[in-house]
């Protein structure tokens, strides 16, 4: 058996389990695996990013959009640190990543050595597992535990610290296997049970959400959903995982979300949730479901044990993995959906009528534009977002029918869209991608324009220009009217912005000239940048800002 530096073994180890894509910013810390990269070039892709966050949260949507573990490289202390936002991400959307972090030298631990930090006390509380390997010989033993926990189970985050000399260190040491995701199935009688409560129910609904859908998943429950004609809505940010077109889907749960629905999940006599943990999104600060026991009969499928009876106790409690899920619900024997007809069908239309664009003051309706945008894109088209009152747009009015096809964070981590489109383009460079961003979320990571002009992915990024941060505004004003503080921003001419990177960039202040713009975007052939500039008073799709302030004073009078 011939030696290997430790690098080496490390980066054989990532191309046994089937990287094909990592995200970093280069680092002193793992010079010698940058090296070793350079002679894996050929099968494994190095996305050198313009800050770690970036790069993380470019490697959490990789892991979301593929199934397979997200690989980033980040340097010791400050690298780690802007990191923790991509690892915060992936573990609140139940992504699979591993982390790998450069380390100080083994010699020098334990003095406060130069950006030196204890990792597994940093992001305890954060990923699935936190550890650090000090033996060179044991690289294949931990790359293949972080691997198989990346996505097994809830899928998740590890972080592995890699120590500076392990890396130069030569071994002789036997390779891993690649790594298998383990499979939790649901028991036959629990499924027998999940049948007889569905056949009993007047008004059932099913709610999906994110925990570790692959497509074929998604259309097993597709399918099931179809054939007992069954109310279904996503959780927060899961809309891609059923079809958003068919006639049983009535709609997504969270910020922004219909109030109409969210009378149907405290009305229902069941909820069918998979996938979800009913988090404080989904359940609306979690006044839906009564806690700890619901008045509506609930069944939760969950591939985390630890999340079953968390918070709800359910009448039935089923531990499965998605996939194993879907599959056993699509053999049940349909049930009678007859008797529940009438709910289906008034909670689509309540759905449809929800969808239809509100009009909004000034000359640019952003709901408008979404609407174009559903009728005119590939259904495959891979949307992102990050996070603000922009977002509620993006989820009303936008659809989704083909799995995997929105990248969005559940945690509202702003600055997501940008470098999660960078990943959605590398894995797909035959769609379209398209990533949404407000002002403020724009400038948390709008430097990753360099990253796409520098891979030659030809994202197109619509950046929604109020002027502020219209979430916290938001907030101010319904809770302190008028008092307007800190939330004003000073904006750059986001168009010049992007041609200074030598993208493709314009502005649009009126709804009519945006569909002219997109073309035009579409056919740049490089990143394309579109500013639509908006009326701060359109604060909500519900609600203008002056109306909201009103609101709240009349409230404290």
């Amino acid at each position: 058996m011939s030696e290997r530096t430790g690098a080496q073994v490390l980066v054989d180890q990532l191309k046994i389990h089937g990287v094909d894509t990592i995200f970093c910013v280069p680092g002193e810390s793992y010079l010698a695996v940058l090296d070793a990269l350079y002679d894996v070039s050929e099968t494994i892709r190095l996305i050198a990013c313009r800050q770690e966050g970036g790069a993380a949260y470019a490697a959490e949507a990789y892991g979301k959009l593929t199934g397979k573990p997200g690989i980033c490289f980040v340097t010791r202390g400050p690298g780690a640190t802007n990191a923790s936002i991509g690892v915060h991400t992936a573990y609140q959307s139940s992504s699979p990543m591993i982390l790998f972090i450069g380390q100080v030298p083994r010699a020098h631990q334990e003095r406060e050595a130069f950006q030196e930090i204890d990792y597994r006390r940093m992001f305890g509380q954060m990923a699935k597992w936190v550890s650090q390997i000090d033996d060179p010989r044991r690289i294949p033993e931990y790359v293949s535990r972080a691997s198989h926990l990346a996505v097994s189970g809830r899928p998740g985050p590890v972080v592995l610290a890699l120590p500076e000399d392990i890396l130069t260190e030569a071994v002789a040491v036997p390779d891993a296997g690649p790594y298998r995701r383990a499979k939790a199935a649901p028991a036959p009688e629990d499924m027998l049970a999940l049948r007889e409560m569905l056949a009993g129910a007047e008004r059932p609904l099913l709610i999906v959400g994110l925990a570790g859908w692959t497509p074929e998943a998604a259309l097993d429950i597709r399918a099931f959903a179809e054939a007992n004609q069954l109310p279904t809505a996503a959780a927060f940010r899961s809309q891609d995982v059923v079809d958003n077109r068919a006639d049983y889907y009535i709609g997504a749960t969270g910020v922004g979300s219909n109030p109409n629905l969210n009378k149907r999940m405290r009305n229902a006599d069941l909820l069918l949730v998979a996938g979800a943990r009913l988090d404080q999104l989904t359940t609306a600060a979690y006044k839906l479901i009564d806690i700890p026991r619901p008045k509506q009969k609930l069944v939760h499928v969950y591939p985390d044990p630890d999340e079953l009876g968390r918070v709800y106790q359910a009448d039935l409690l089923i531990n499965a993995t998605m996939p194993e899920f879907a599959a056993a619900a699509r053999n049940l024997a349909p049930v009678d959906g007859s008797q529940w007809a009438g709910w289906a069908r008034s909670g689509r239309e309540e759905y449809l009528k929800f969808i239809k664009p509100t009009p909004t003051p000034g000359q640019l309706n952003f709901g408008e534009i979404l609407a174009y945008l559903r009728e005119h894109l590939p259904a495959e088209t891979i949307v992102t977002n990050g996070a603000g009152n922009y977002t509620a747009w993006c989820h009303r009015f936008y659809e989704f029918s083909v799995p995997r096809t929105q990248l969005a964070p559940t945690n509202g981590s702003m600055g997501y869209g940008v470098p999660a489109a960078l990943a959605a383009k590398l894995v797909h460079p035959e769609r379209v991608v398209l990533a949404f961003a407000g002002d403020g979320c724009f400038l948390m990571n709008g430097q990753e324009l360099a990253t796409a002009m520098m891979y030659g992915l030809n994202i197109i990024f619509i950046v929604v220009n109020n002027g502020m941060l219209g979430t916290i505004r938001m907030h101010q004003e319904r809770n302190y009217p008028g008092r307007v503080s800190g939330s004003t921003l000073v904006n750059p001419d986001f168009a010049a912005y992007a041609r200074a990177f030598g993208a493709h960039g314009e502005v649009v202040e009126k709804t009519e000239d945006f569909p002219a713009a997109f073309e035009r975007a579409l056919a740049a052939n490089r990143p394309a940048l579109i500013e639509l500039r908006v009326d701060p008073e359109a604060l909500t799709p519900g609600s203008t800002l002056s109306a909201t302030r009103e609101a709240a004073v009349a409230k404290k009078r």
